[in-house]
């Protein structure tokens, strides 16, 4: 073998072991732990000098962000010398040398006189720590800013720098920025976590990570405190859950399904039953991190306790509603006191405040601005009348006369020429030309008490001006246009009517576009005392006495009539009452000394609906089965369904009750 031959394999051997080594080198740097770093950098300055027979290895960091100071971090100096300064002013002692590393350029100086003139003073300095040569790295990771510079130097003799030696000492310089930048980010999250705890136990706040993958929680030693996990536990979800109220386990599960199929942040409030028994109120941030775009990695995010907060949220729902109920008690003290005020001023001579009336007036005040027909029904006595002139007097058409018909006081005969007029001689008896009540309360209201007393006849007549304004006079071809809102008013059963054909169907709808009931007295046994003192009122000051007195004994007999004739009937009565009367304390002859009042009869009707009542109640509204109330009252179920229909049960309760 010649020498050349020798020579080319030392150098092919050599070769081989510095690309192994920078091999070994990377690899190892590829996952190191932070706290590694250093030892690893200066064993690999060790190896890659002892390999390339380099005397010195430096490697300086910058102190702070300007780049113009530099601490030494890493040393490899076989040889010794003269003592390296731990620090120095790279502008005072290598202005040249730090304008190229500033640019990203490697300085390579195979000898001092190779330096340029304006490197005179890296030349002084170089030489001052007798530096014959010298391979210098600008350190950055991925390009970035410069974080140091890697020095390669020989003392013993000058060395030329081959552009093979510069590529492969770059992948070295590389290996360890990357390694350096990586424990610096380290550093800054380490202390950045450190800060946030501090922050967070001083806010009383517990941090977390749920790890999607296994199922457990990353906690912090707050978070354990506030949900009293032992310090060693290890807690999955499953875990979480049960220390959660079961109320709101769903709410947790759903937040944070949610949470990871949305990749979005979100927060729940809920609470806990801690070991010791108690419960807490908890508020929990957080949000998904890491994975990729189907299937994140973990939910991390932070708890509070709000158990305090939620208290005195409670305090105050609590404190607030007190504030409410004295309002509503004051409006309703001050609506009591203004009562006569307010059914004088709006109402006329409607008197009352109990639910009953109160709801009367409420619809009164709907439809009175309306041109609908309405159709009042009720007893006779409840004030029927009073509520037609409620509605009229609250209408754009009280500037004129509300028109007034009793349908039941005129003779059959009569009804027609009185509600639509006739011409002179329209029938024998007709003298003289007579203007009917439609056209009188033309522009008005036109009120028809007791509708259920006309003729079918008469009824037809009235559809027609009900649904084109339109009339003719008896004996007469020409027809009138009218504008007129109706006002009809029964005390009887409508509906019983259309059944048996008496009352047409077609008007009846007409009529019963807004339909008011007017309660009796027995339904609204609150209001008598108003209308005791309203009555006494008007006949005291009629017949010249002062009567300040009502007994309670009187009042309560009162309260406790059944009052069959309803307003009407105790209007008669006090007003009797005030005629005997001698002193200033009421007396009623009418009622305290008489009898008893027997109950009204019920009818037939009303036996029945209160029979099939009672067996629904017995049988908790179940219709059907061996225990339903059909069986109960031997009736086919479906016939118990159309009798309950037709006495005017609610359809409601039997279809919660049905099977």
């Amino acid at each position: 073998m010649t020498a050349d031959n020798t020579t080319l394999r030392a150098e092919l051997e050599a070769r081989l072991r510095f690309e192994t080594l920078i091999a070994d080198l990377s690899s190892k740097f590829v996952n190191l732990p932070a706290c590694e770093v250093d030892r690893e950098i200066e064993d690999a300055q060790r190896r890659v000098c002892g390999c390339l027979s380099i005397d010195l290895c430096t490697l300086w960091q910058w102190t702070d962000d300007t780049p113009r100071y530099l601490s030494m971090t890493h040393l490899y100096r076989p040889l010794g010398g003269p003592p390296l300064p731990e620090r120095i002013d790279a502008e005072e002692m290598f202005p040249w040398c730090l304008r190229q590393l500033a640019a990203g350029k490697v300085v390579a100086v195979p000898s001092m006189e190779s330096l340029p003139p304006e490197a005179a003073r890296d030349h002084e300095a170089l030489r001052h720590y007798g530096v014959k040569s010298s391979l210098i790295f600008p350190l950055s990771a991925g390009g970035g800013q410069l974080i140091g510079v890697l020095g390669f130097n020989t003392v013993r003799d000058e060395r030329a720098w081959p552009k093979e030696i510069v590529n492969r000492l770059t992948v070295v310089a590389q290996v360890f920025a990357n390694a350096l930048a990586r424990k610096v980010a380290d550093q800054a999250l380490r202390e950045s976590e450190a800060r946030l705890g501090l922050a967070a136990d001083a806010a009383g706040a517990g941090l977390w990570s749920l790890d999607l993958v296994t199922g457990c929680f990353w906690l912090t030693a707050k978070t354990r405190e506030l949900f009293g996990f032992a310090a060693e536990e290890v807690v999955t979800f499953e875990r979480f859950l049960g220390f959660v109220h079961s109320e709101d386990r769903p709410l947790i599960q759903q937040t944070v399904q949610a949470m990871v199929q949305a990749r979005n942040e979100s927060s729940v409030e809920y609470r806990i039953l801690r070991p010791d028994g108690t419960i807490r109120w908890m508020y929990s941030r957080g949000g998904v991190k890491g994975g990729h775009a189907v299937q994140p990695h973990s939910l991390t995010g932070v708890s509070v306790d709000v158990t305090e907060r939620k208290r005195s949220e409670e305090a105050l729902r609590q404190s607030l509603a007190e504030i409410e109920r004295l309002k509503d008690r004051l409006q309703a003290e001050s609506d009591y006191l203004k009562a006569e005020i307010k059914v004088i001023e709006t109402h006329g001579e409607i008197i009352g405040q109990s639910p009953a009336i109160r709801q009367v007036l409420s619809q009164v005040e709907q439809v009175a601005p309306t041109d609908s027909s309405v159709l009042i029904d009720g007893e006779t006595g409840t004030g029927k009348e009073l509520v037609a002139q409620a509605i009229h007097r609250l209408s754009p058409r009280r500037r004129h006369v509300m028109v007034k018909v009793n349908c039941a006081a005129l003779p059959a005969a009569l009804v027609e020429s009185e509600l639509f007029g006739r011409e002179k001689g329209a029938f024998t008896g007709a003298l003289t030309q007579q203007v009917g009540r439609f056209e009188v309360a033309d522009g008005s209201t036109i009120f028809l008490d007791e509708i259920g007393e006309l003729s079918l006849e008469v009824q037809a007549k009235l559809l027609r001006v009900l649904q084109e304004g339109r009339l003719e006079r008896l004996g007469s071809p020409r027809t009138i246009q009218v504008n007129v809102r109706v006002i009809a008013a029964t005390n009887r059963d409508l509906t019983d009517d259309l059944r048996n054909r008496r009352f047409r169907e077609d008007l009846y709808y007409r009529l019963n576009v807004f339909p008011i009931r007017v309660p009796p007295l027995r339904k609204r046994v609150e209001d008598i005392p108003l209308l005791v003192w309203a009555f006494l009122k008007e006949f005291s000051s009629r017949m010249g006495k002062k009567i300040t007195r009502v007994p309670r004994e009187t009042m309560e007999a009162l309260q406790r009539h059944p009052w069959p004739g309803n307003v009407r009937e105790l209007r008669n009565v006090i007003e009797h009452g005030t005629i005997v009367t001698s002193g200033d304390t009421l007396r009623v002859p009418m009622l305290t000394d008489a009898p008893p009042a027997a109950q009204p009869a019920q009818t037939l009707a009303d036996v029945e609906r209160e029979h099939i009542l009672k067996s629904l109640e017995r049988t908790g509204w179940r219709i059907k089965g061996p225990r339903g109330a059909a069986v109960c009252l031997g009736l086919n179920p479906s016939t118990l369904y159309t009798r309950m229909q037709k006495l005017g049960i609610p359809h409601r309760r039997q279809k919660d009750a049905a099977d």
